[in-house]
């Protein structure tokens, strides 16, 4: 009977105690493991930085495609761009070129 007695004092005495480190331990698993972690934080900003770089490598392509068409259009006609689309698209050639396959 002492025994419950003294058990029932200890709890009663470190309740706060108890619950305070069950707090703890809920909140940092939650916020080393959870669904909004640190771990998931780094996770993310690591795909985010790659998914940058292909951006950054999309948008230089995108930038050169676009000024190779400027130059294709009819008010600003770059003559060399346009015979080498000739040359590849339809293999024409004028007589007296030299053609050197790679």
């Amino acid at each position: 009977m002492r025994k419950i007695f003294t058990h029932r004092f200890l709890l009663s005495r470190n309740w706060l105690g108890i619950v305070g480190i069950c707090l703890l331990c809920y909140f940092s698993y939650h916020a080393l493991l959870g669904e909004r972690s640190y771990i998931r934080l780094m996770s993310l900003e690591r795909k985010a930085e790659k998914v940058s770089f292909v951006y950054h490598d999309l948008r230089t392509e995108r930038m050169a495609l676009e000024n190779k068409v400027a130059k294709l259009r009819p008010g600003s006609l770059d003559k060399d761009l346009l015979e080498e689309r000739v040359h590849h698209v339809l293999g024409y050639y004028h007589p007296d070129e030299t053609v050197i396959l790679r």
